[in-house]
């Protein structure tokens, strides 16, 4: 198997979507943020797998001082343990409101200055601060709340909706779970959660001695809703690599072979075709049989409960899309 073959097919068709989503209704989004975050992920999963930090140096063609730097800039502020350093600073600049960088560097004194500067740097340039000034009377102010929804188009029902869906799939969740989930402060959380809360889409789970954590019973982003194409992406898109990782684990086979898996079909047919309105219906039956099948098991389960009995959870996505020569493009259906 040629693994890194594999890798690079993989990333090429992730970055036409990334790239999709970056333009989509005409935004631009800045993606300095988002290269940066794919490798502290990439990273924190290596480890998680066992790695040690030579090794994954070694995989990302890093001297190790180099990748202790990197990981240093993006990961835990020396100064405020348990932030991380851009986390740290914006939370200080949105304290101050409008902070001049020699006063930031003395706060941040703790950190090396060449990574503080250049974690400044990200931050204007992903939006999240705004600069001002030249040379040593450089002044930092960070964007409100407004600022960051106007860049993005985003409205409170929009990250609710993900919110929703992030919990549904990896509940339940405390605040600051859900936060790792969506790369986001806890503090971004606050207004959706509250909205997921007052409309019960999501519930509280107290235990004694532990955070308060959050679930979600049921989750369904309606076809046409114009604020849930964000989450319906997401949904979509964790669906597929949740597929794909559970057939690469090696615990694959412990679950009956026909519980889990994967099939991609190509039907090619034409104008006049025989069986063209049964292929392009196939996709309308397929989800529909999905929606009849959801419903039966919501109104069972508010009846019934699993009492500590094994769950099981069956995550499945149908999908298609279809190339019409006629156009040269691909639709999807």
């Amino acid at each position: 198997m040629n693994v890194n073959l594999l890798l690079d097919a993989v990333v090429a068709q992730t970055t036409v979507l990334l790239a999709q989503l970056a333009t989509s209704s005409g935004n631009r989004t800045r993606l300095a943020h988002t290269a940066n975050q794919v490798f502290l992920n990439l990273v924190a999963e290596l480890k998680r797998q066992g790695l040690g930090n030579k090794v994954i140096a070694d995989m990302f063609g890093l001297a190790l001082r180099t990748y202790h730097d990197k990981v240093q800039r993006l990961a835990e502020s020396n100064t405020l343990r348990g932030h991380s350093l851009s986390t740290a600073i914006v939370e200080y600049i949105q304290d101050r409101q409008t902070v001049p960088r020699p006063e930031i560097l003395r706060r941040f004194s703790r950190d090396n200055e060449r990574v503080v500067r250049s974690v400044l740097k990200d931050l204007v340039d992903t939006g999240m601060l705004f600069r001002t000034g030249t040379g040593a009377q450089v002044t930092y102010k960070a964007a409100t709340a407004a600022d960051t929804a106007h860049m993005l188009g985003n409205t409170p029902e929009r990250s609710a909706n993900l919110l929703w869906v992030a919990v549904h799939r990896f509940g339940p969740l405390s605040l600051e779970e859900m936060a790792s989930q969506l790369q986001i402060t806890p503090a971004e959380l606050e207004a959706p959660l509250r909205e997921l809360l007052a409309s019960a889409r999501v519930v509280e789970e107290a235990v004694p001695g532990h955070p308060i954590r959050y679930r979600a019973d049921e989750c369904v982003i309606e076809l046409g809703n114009e604020h849930g194409w964000e989450a319906a992406v997401f949904d979509h898109y964790q669906a597929v690599v949740s597929a794909l990782t559970a057939r690469l684990r090696d615990n694959y086979t412990t679950l009956p072979e026909t519980w889990q898996g994967g099939t991609t079909y190509t039907y090619d047919v034409w104008e006049g075709h025989e069986h063209l309105d049964e292929v392009a219906r196939f996709l309308s039956d397929a989800r529909k049989r999905g929606t009849e099948l959801r419903r039966k098991l919501e109104e069972y389960n508010r009846q019934h409960r699993a009492n500590g009995r094994r769950r099981f959870t069956f995550l499945s996505y149908v999908g298609q899309s279809v190339k019409d020569d006629a156009v040269g493009s691909d639709e999807d259906a």
